[in-house]
């Protein structure tokens, strides 16, 4: 699916702070990027980086007063399926060594809390099932909210809350699977028809030899997603993050056909 992307983020930084930005596409397999632009507002240097495994890739510079980033990209990303039921978990030694640190607790992910309710609310299911009826889960008991949830709120707090908005969402299911043996990671992505539309926080698992995408909120349809990073959680993904303190003066961002 050909797709265009656009996120235009203007933030004043007073006092003047670091800054580490990460929106742009990610050179994924079976994601190609046909162009793209970036317009900064006033003029900034940055240094770029790329993440050699994810093919993320961060702006950094120390920033003042009031930046703008306008970002265009037209973007083929394949053919992205959902999961089916089928799909094989495997056994810890059978995994590749570069997935068994997502079935560890993270920041945001207390796996280790949960151990006994998968069992007793998913006992009877593994693979690709158990993560399917961990979204249903989801669906049916957690509401999507806004203003119930800050940048602190883990997994734990929202499965007492029962409310949240995407992160909250994807930090669960995280959870929910690394509980039950089963890697998963956070990824952000730009996504067709959200609405409203905003930088997505969803996952993926890895079962039957790869990482498949899953959304847990429902809001966004598998074959429109765009990867922007990927990590534990939430604090791997942030499209901002700052030493000091930040303003929002506004935010968009946009997804369309090409």
């Amino acid at each position: 699916m050909k797709l265009r992307v656009r996120s235009e983020l203007v933030y004043r930084f007073d006092p003047p702070t670091d800054a580490i930005y990460q929106f742009q596409v990610a050179h994924w397999p079976g994601q190609d990027i046909l162009e793209e632009t970036l317009i900064t507002t006033p003029q900034v240097t940055f240094t770029e980086d790329k993440d050699a495994e994810f093919g993320a890739r961060t702006l950094r510079a120390h920033l003042e007063g009031e930046v703008a980033l306008t970002y265009t990209a037209v973007v083929e990303n394949g053919v992205l399926q959902g999961l089916p039921p089928v799909a094989l978990q495997h056994d810890w030694n059978d995994l590749p060594a570069e997935v068994l640190a997502y079935r560890l607790p993270s920041r945001y992910c207390p796996s280790d809390q949960f151990g006994r309710f998968v069992e007793r609310q998913f006992g009877d299911s593994t693979g690709g099932e158990r993560v399917l009826a961990i979204l249903e889960w989801i669906k049916d008991n957690i509401d999507y909210e806004f203003g119930v949830s800050d940048s602190e709120t883990t997994a734990a707090r929202t499965f007492i809350d029962r409310a949240g908005v995407c992160r909250d969402f994807t930090h669960l299911g995280i959870t929910l699977c690394r509980a039950s043996g089963i890697p998963a990671r956070a990824v952000s992505a730009y996504a067709h028809l959200l609405d409203p539309p905003d930088f997505h926080a969803i996952f993926e698992v890895w079962l039957s030899n790869g990482w498949w995408l899953v959304d847990p909120t429902g809001l966004a349809p598998i074959e429109g997603l765009v990867r922007i990073a990927c990590g534990r959680d939430a604090a791997d993904i942030a499209f901002l993050s700052t030493q000091g303190v930040c303003e929002m003066v506004s935010q968009s961002v946009t997804v369309e056909p090409a």
